[in-house]
């Protein structure tokens, strides 16, 4: 695998996986619940997709070379990111309304 198919599977997994916890009902998108999702759990999600997407991240820039070193910085603007990317989801859970 290239490096720029890398970087745009690990753009296209954050992208999804930061709006799985809002699209989904389910925990982590396999258990079903009694009742519906709290905010909190579906933002305890979205923290354990960033960390699952960065650990692919990791391993795609391991198997390509040396991995640069990371500082505060880099999970600053990932997170923010990750953020960013969940604003579709969010805007169809909380925003539309549904009938």
């Amino acid at each position: 695998m290239t490096q720029t198919a890398s970087v745009w599977l690990v753009v296209v997994l954050a992208l999804l996986a930061a709006n799985l916890p809002f699209i989904s009902n389910r925990l982590l998108a396999v258990y079903p619940l009694n009742g519906p999702k709290m905010l909190a759990v579906r933002l305890g999600e979205m923290v354990l997709w960033y960390f699952v997407v960065g650990g692919i991240g990791l391993f795609l820039e391991q198997r390509a070379g040396q991995i640069a070193p990371q500082g505060w910085e880099f999970y600053a603007i990932t997170a923010t990111l990750f953020i960013t990317f969940a604003f579709p989801g969010f805007v169809y859970r909380y925003l539309f309304k549904h009938r």
